[in-house]
């Protein structure tokens, strides 16, 4: 398994703060995906509610924080496929 599945699989679970009603999973281009539900977040690649795509770069920028999810979304470096809702409560679940 990447390094930066590992990584982020750690960094979200200490990032959540809240459960999360579904399923949301991020795609990280090259590296492999990350599955969140009420359990928190693991290396997996489930059948999800909301699909998250980017490269490594934007997802550990979007992870740091130096770069907001809806602005990756806008400029075209995040793509969301899937439950819209499901996408932004991830983001209030995760702030």
């Amino acid at each position: 398994m990447s390094e930066v599945i590992n990584e982020a699989v750690v960094a979200l679970n200490d990032k959540m703060n809240g459960g999360f009603d579904g399923t949301a999973k991020f795609v990280v281009e090259g590296e492999g995906a990350i599955i969140i539900d009420e359990n928190g977040a693991r290396a997996g690649d489930d059948d999800a509610d909301v699909t998250l795509t980017a490269d490594a770069d934007t997802f550990r920028e979007i992870l740091s924080g130096e770069l907001n999810p809806t602005s990756a979304f806008m400029t075209g470096k995040l793509s969301v496929d899937g439950d819209m809702g499901k996408a932004m409560a991830l983001g209030t679940v995760l702030s």
